[in-house]
C-alpha cells in the first residue's frame, strides 16, 4: 500500500497530497451533532464518511486525535427542554446516548475526544477576549459581534468576497442598534431575562455557535491542525466564520485541510422534514440491516450528493450479500491467518488513498468475492486467499463484521422478509399453481428473489434458501 494519501481540499479546490504538520500525529476536528432530537440520514453519512477516513489514517501508521464536538448549548435545545418539560441536561444526554447507539449501531468506531460546548465555557471567554482587544470584535447592546470587515480575507473558503456579499444583502438593511455590518456574526448573546445563560466578563449570555467549535478545536488540537470537516451545508457560514476568529486570534493557519461531505437526497429531492422524507438513522433500521444502510452511503463518493431510496437500499443488500456469499465455508481464524492478494491490496489503497474513492474500493472487493467464489472447488488454498483479503479490505470500510449466517438471517428479517412470510407467500403461490394462475405464481418467485430467497421445487414440494442473487 505504497501510494501516498491525497485529499481534496474544499479552501484550495484541489487534491492534495496529505502531508501531517507533525507526522506520524493528525489532528482530525469533526462537527458533531446539535443533541436536542435523533440523528438523522444526513448526520449519518457524515459519521460514516469520517469513520471511514479514520480507519484509512490508522491503517497508513498516523495516530489520530479524533475530536467530533458535541453542541449541548443552543437555542433549540432549550426551546425543546421547555416543551418537554425537562431539564436541559436531561435532553441532552438522553440524545447524547441516542446519538452514540445510531453511530455504534452503524459500526462506527468512537472519535478520541468528544468535547461538549458546555465545559469550554472558559475557552470561549478567554477567545472573545482576545478578539475583543485586537479590534475585531465590539460589544453591542449586551452581545459581543465579530467584525467581519476586520478579517482580511473573510469568504476564502466559500469562495465568497465580502464586498459582493454586501452588494447583494444591500436591500437587507444593517440593525444599527446592534451590528455595524449585516455579515458580522455573534460571539456572544446577552442574557437580560431568566433563561438559560451563562456569567461571563461580557455579562449572562450564551455563547454564538460559530464560537463554540473554534474554542473546543483549538484546545484539543492546538490553534493549526490538519484536518477540519464537516457537512457541505456547514461551509458557510458555520466554517467560513470559524477561520476568521480562529486565525484573528492567532494569526496561524487554523486548518490545512477541509473536508466537507455532499448531501443526500431522498428519490430525487432535498431530505426535509417538510417533504415528509426526512428519515432518523433509527427509523431505517427499524426495516433496514444497518449494515446494508451503511454499504449504501459508501457506495457513492463523500463528496458527491447520493440520491438515497428504496431501490438504493435493496440494491446494496444485494451487493453485500454477494460479499458475505463469498466467505460462507471460512471461518474467522483461517481468514484472519491467510496470506493476502498484493495486487487487490495495491488496488484497493490506489482507490483509497484517492481522495476515499470509496466506490472504486468496492470494486476491488467484488474482484476478491468473484475470484474467491471462482476458486473455491478447483484451488481451495487460492479461494482462502481471496476471501481473506475480501473480509481484510473491507474492515476498511467497516463492511463484513459478522459471520455470514448471522447476516443472512439477520438482514433476511431485518428486509421485512420474515421466515413466516416467506412460508405464507410459498403457500399462496402454491394455491395459484392449483387454479392455473401461473402468472400469479412468477410474480411471488420474482418477488422472493428480490428479497433473496431462492425457491426451488421438486417432487416432494418447494423448498426455499436465503441466497445473493
Amino acid at each position: 500500500m505504497n501510494h501516498p494519501l491525497r485529499l481534496y481540499d474544499t479552501m484550495t479546490r484541489q487534491k492534495r497530497d496529505f502531508v501531517p504538520l507533525a507526522a506520524p500525529k493528525v489532528g482530525l476536528y469533526v462537527c458533531g451533532m446539535t443533541v436536542y432530537d435523533y440523528c438523522h440520514l444526513g448526520h449519518a453519512r457524515v459519521m460514516i464518511a469520517f469513520d471511514v477516513l479514520y480507519r484509512w489514517l490508522k491503517q497508513a501508521g498516523f495516530e489520530v486525535s479524533y475530536v467530533r464536538n458535541i453542541t449541548d448549548v443552543d437555542d433549540k435545545i432549550i426551546k425543546r427542554a421547555v416543551e418537554n418539560g425537562e431539564s436541559i441536561q436531561n435532553l441532552t444526554e438522553r440524545f447524547i446516548e441516542a446519538m452514540h447507539e445510531d453511530a455504534a449501531s452503524l459500526y462506527c468506531q468512537s472519535p478520541t475526544a468528544e468535547p461538549k460546548a458546555t465545559e469550554h465555557m472558559t475557552q470561549m471567554h478567554q477567545m472573545i477576549e482576545q478578539l475583543l482587544e485586537q479590534g475585531f470584535a465590539y460589544e453591542s447592546a449586551g452581545d459581543v459581534y465579530f467584525a467581519v470587515d476586520k478579517f482580511e480575507g473573510y469568504g476564502k473558503l466559500s469562495g465568497r468576497s465580502l464586498d459582493d456579499m454586501l452588494a447583494g444583502a444591500s436591500d437587507r438593511g444593517v440593525d444599527s442598534s446592534r451590528k455595524l455590518n449585516p455579515f458580522d456574526f455573534v460571539l456572544w448573546k446577552g442574557v437580560s431575562d431568566n433563561s438559560t445563560s451563562w456569567e461571563s466578563p461580557f455579562g449572562a449570555g450564551r455563547p454564538g455557535w460559530h464560537i463554540e467549535c473554534s474554542a473546543m478545536s483549538t484546545h484539543c488540537l492546538g490553534s493549526s491542525f490538519d484536518i477540519h470537516g464537516g457537512g457541505h451545508d456547514l461551509q458557510f457560514p458555520h466554517h467560513e466564520n470559524e477561520i476568521a476568529q480562529s486565525e484573528a486570534v492567532s494569526g496561524e493557519t487554523y486548518a490545512h485541510n477541509w473536508m466537507h461531505v455532499g448531501f443526500v437526497n431522498v428519490d430525487g429531492e432535498k431530505m426535509s422534514k417538510s417533504l415528509g422524507n426526512f428519515f432518523t438513522i433509527r427509523d431505517l433500521l427499524e426495516t433496514y440491516d444497518a449494515e446494508v444502510l451503511r454499504f449504501a452511503l459508501v457506495s457513492s463518493h463523500y463528496r458527491s450528493p447520493i440520491s438515497f431510496s428504496e431501490d438504493l437500499l435493496a440494491e446494496s443488500h444485494s451487493a453485500l450479500s454477494r460479499l458475505y456469499t463469498a466467505l460462507k465455508g471460512f471461518d474467522a481464524a483461517e481468514l484472519i491467518d491467510a496470506d493476502l492478494d498484493g495486487g487487490l491490496l495495491s488496488e484497493f489503497s490506489a482507490a483509497m488513498n484517492d481522495d476515499l474513492a470509496t466506490p472504486q474500493a468496492l470494486s476491488v472487493l467484488f474482484k476478491a468475492a468473484k475470484a474467491a467464489n471462482q476458486l473455491a472447488t478447483s484451488d481451495p488454498e487460492a479461494a482462502l486467499k481471496q476471501a481473506a483479503t475480501l473480509k481484510y479490505l473491507a474492515s476498511f470500510l467497516g463492511l463484513l463484521n459478522r459471520d455470514t449466517e448471522t447476516f443472512f438471517k439477520g438482514s433476511g428479517d431485518d428486509q421485512g422478509m420474515s421466515s413466516e412470510a416467506v412460508e405464507k407467500l410459498i403457500e399462496e403461490r402454491a394455491v395459484a399453481k392449483r387454479d392455473k394462475n401461473f402468472a400469479r405464481a412468477d410474480e411471488i418467485r420474482q418477488e422472493l428473489l428480490e428479497r433473496q430467497v431462492v425457491l426451488e421445487d421438486s417432487a416432494s414440494g418447494t423448498t426455499w434458501r436465503r441466497e445473493a442473487p
